[in-house]
C-alpha cells in the first residue's frame, strides 16, 4: 500500500522562496498524515510560466539552488517536485525532481512540449527523452509531467509497459469552461489504458490572465476517481493505493527509500467535493483571478467606474468578494446624457456592496473640453469624438485616483464589446485589470443572475433589465450600433474560439452581410485589444495570449 498525497498549491511566479515556503508547508502537513509520497504542481519552484524569466541564468540557478536546498529537508517522505533543470546539456527541460532520504534520487524531464494556444513551451525548453522508474514501496512508478498524459500512447503508455502500475503526473492546466470535463475524460482514459493508478495533481491560482482551477484527482485501474481536490482552492489530497508489488523491478529502477516505524492510522473520511454547475465555475476563476492579480502585484485597493449598468456592477460584485467591501471604491461620473435611473442604481449597488461611493459629475469638464476645441469643431455636428471624449474623462478621473492613492483601476468591459471594438483606447479601456475581459455580454447576464441569487440580490433588479446602453449621447442603445447580443456572441464564438468561416457562421441565426460586417469589426478592432489591460482568461481562446492577429493586416476574412 502507497499512501499518496497530492499538494494542490498556489504558486507566484518568480517568488522562489515563496513558493518554498508553501511546499514545505504542505510537505509538513503531508508526513504529519503518514504519506510515502507529496506531489507537487508542475514548476512548482518556479510558478508557471514563467516565460522570459527562463532567459535569465540567474534566475534558473536561484531556482536550482533553491530546490537542492528543500531537498536537504525532504526526510521520512519522498516528494515529486516541478523545476527547471539545466540538464547536462545545458539545455532547459520543464522537470520533476524526484526527492527521497534528503536528496534528489532522480529527475524526470517533460517530454511533450505544447506550443498551442497560451502555451509556448518550446521557446524555453527541450524535449526530454528518458522517463525513469522509481520503486517504492516494492512498487514501480512512473512520473510525467502535464502534456505528456494528454497524448495518447506517449510517456504513460511506455511506463505502463515497463511495469508501472502508478502512474503520477504533475500539471498546471489552466482553466476555461470547457477544461474540466475535458480534462476527467482524458484522465479516465489514461488510468484504463494504463490498467493503473492514476495521480494528478493540478496547480490553482491566478497568475496574469490564467488561472488554475486545482481539481487534482487521484483515479483507479477502472477510471473511477477515488478522490479530488477542490477547485479554485489550495488543497491537500491523500489516499491509499493497493499498488501492486513489481514481480521484477529491474536494475534501472530508482529506490526510494520509505520511513518502515511510521503507523499508517486510517485516514479520516473526506467529503468528495459536489460538481461545480458552469457559471459557478466561470464566477470562481473571475474571483480568484482578480483577488491573485491585485494582491500578488501589490495592491490592495480597488476603483471601478460605477456606471449603474450591468457590466460595472457585475465587476464590482466580483471585486468585493475577491477583495473585501472595505477594499472596493465604485466612482459614478454622470454627464448630460446619464439618466436618473443609472445614477440611483450605481449609488444603490454600491449600497448593496457596502463599498465606498463617490459621484463625480463630468459635465464642467466635458464643457470646459468643448470649448476648448469650439474653433477646430466649428460647424461640425455632435458625434464620435464627443462621445469617446466623455469616456476619457472618466479614463483620466480613475487613472488620477489610481496614481493619488496607489488605487487598481479595474476595467469593465466584457468580450462581446473588446471583440467588435465597442470601447474606448484611453478611455473605458484604461485601468490595470480587466476582470471579465473574456466574459461574453450573454455571460454577463448570467453572473449577475447567479450573484443575486447567491448574495440577496446585490445588483438591482432595474440594473439587469434595462437595455445596454453607453449613455454617451442621448437615447443611445447598445443595439444602435450592435446586433442582440445572443447573435453577436453566437458569430464571435464561432470566428474566435472555433475558427469558422463566414460561410459556416452564415448558416445560423445570422445572415451572411450580418456575420462579414462582424468578422470586420472583430479584425479591425486588434489595435484596441493589443493597448487593453491583461483580463481573466475563461474561455477557449481569450483575446490575449490565445489570439495573435497582426494589427497591420490586408486580409479581409469576412469575404
Amino acid at each position: 500500500m502507497i499512501r499518496v498525497a497530492l499538494a494542490q498549491i498556489n504558486t507566484t511566479v518568480g517568488n522562489i522562496s515563496g513558493n518554498c515556503g508553501k511546499i514545505l508547508d504542505a510537505l509538513s502537513r503531508a508526513k504529519a498524515q503518514a504519506a510515502d509520497i507529496v506531489v507537487f504542481p508542475e514548476l512548482a519552484v518556479t510558478g508557471y510560466p514563467p516565460e522570459d524569466l527562463l532567459h535569465k541564468d540567474r534566475f534558473v540557478r536561484d531556482q536550482i539552488r533553491a530546490l537542492r536546498s528543500l531537498a536537504g529537508k525532504v526526510r521520512g517522505i519522498s516528494a515529486v517536485i516541478g523545476f527547471v533543470d539545466t540538464g547536462k546539456d545545458k539545455r532547459l527541460y520543464n522537470a520533476a525532481a524526484v526527492i527521497s532520504g534528503g536528496r534528489i534520487a532522480g529527475v524526470v524531464h517533460k517530454k511533450e512540449l505544447p506550443n498551442y494556444g497560451v502555451f509556448d513551451e518550446k521557446r524555453y525548453f527541450s524535449e526530454g527523452v528518458v522517463s525513469p522508474l522509481f520503486l517504492l514501496n516494492g512498487s514501480l512508478i512512473g512520473i510525467n509531467i502535464c502534456e505528456d498524459i494528454w497524448v495518447k500512447n506517449s510517456v504513460s503508455r511506455d511506463q505502463a509497459r515497463a511495469g508501472a502500475r502508478l502512474i503520477i503526473n504533475i500539471s498546471s492546466s489552466p482553466f476555461d469552461w470547457e477544461k474540466l470535463e475535458l480534462r476527467k475524460k482524458i484522465l479516465v482514459e489514461r488510468a484504463r489504458s494504463t490498467g493503473g493508478y492514476l495521480c494528478y495533481a493540478n496547480l490553482v491560482g491566478g497568475q496574469d490572465e490564467l488561472v488554475f482551477d486545482g481539481g487534482s484527482m487521484v483515479l483507479d485501474p477502472r477510471g473511477r476517481i477515488m478522490a479530488a481536490g477542490r477547485q479554485f482552492e489550495e488543497d491537500l489530497v491523500v489516499a491509499d493505493l493497493d499498488v501492486p508489488r513489481a514481480a521484477r523491478p529491474g536494475k534501472k529502477a530508482v529506490v526510494l527509500s520509505a520511513d518502515p516505524g511510521v503507523k499508517k492510522a486510517p485516514l479520516s473520511p473526506r467529503k468528495a467535493p459536489g460538481p461545480l454547475s458552469r457559471v459557478e465555475r466561470i464566477h470562481k476563476a473571475l474571483v480568484l483571478g482578480t483577488r491573485d492579480y491585485v494582491l500578488k502585484n501589490g495592491f490592495q485597493k480597488v476603483v471601478i467606474g460605477l456606471s449603474g449598468g450591468v457590466d460595472s456592477s457585475l465587476v464590482a460584485a466580483i471585486a468585493r468578494q475577491a477583495l473585501g467591501a472595505e477594499n472596493v471604491i465604485g466612482v459614478s461620473m454622470p454627464s448630460r446624457f446619464s439618466s436618473e435611473g443609472t445614477r440611483s442604481d450605481a449609488r444603490q449597488t454600491a449600497e448593496n456592496l457596502g463599498i465606498r461611493f463617490l459621484e463625480i459629475p463630468i459635465e464642467d469638464i466635458l464643457k470646459s473640453f468643448l470649448k476648448t476645441l469650439e474653433g477646430e469643431f466649428s460647424g461640425l455636428p455632435f458625434g464620435l469624438a464627443e462621445e469617446n471624449l466623455q469616456a476619457r474623462i472618466r479614463g483620466t478621473i480613475l487613472m488620477t485616483f489610481s496614481n493619488k492613492f496607489g488605487w487598481l483601476v479595474l476595467t469593465t468591459g466584457n468580450k462581446s464589446e473588446i471583440g467588435v471594438g465597442y470601447c474606448t483606447l484611453y478611455g473605458d479601456m484604461s485601468g490595470g485589470f480587466a476582470v471579465i475581459k473574456d466574459v461574453p455580454k450573454t455571460t454577463v447576464y448570467e453572473l449577475a443572475r447567479f450573484v443575486n441569487d447567491r448574495s440577496g440580490a446585490w445588483i438591482p433588479e432595474s440594473v439587469i433589465d434595462r437595455a445596454p446602453t453607453a449613455e454617451l449621447r442621448e437615447n443611445q442603445k447598445d443595439q444602435d450600433s450592435l446586433p442582440p447580443y445572443d447573435v453577436l456572441d453566437e458569430i464571435l464564438k464561432g470566428y474566435v474560439e472555433d475558427h469558422q468561416s463566414v460561410e459556416r457562421l452564415s448558416r445560423g441565426r445570422a445572415g451572411r452581410d450580418l456575420v462579414s460586417r462582424v468578422i470586420r469589426l472583430i479584425d479591425r478592432s486588434e489595435y484596441k485589444r493589443r493597448q487593453a489591460p491583461p483580463g481573466v482568461k475563461i474561455t477557449p481562446r481569450a483575446f490575449g495570449k490565445d489570439w495573435r492577429l497582426p494589427i497591420t493586416n490586408g486580409y479581409d476574412g469576412a469575404k
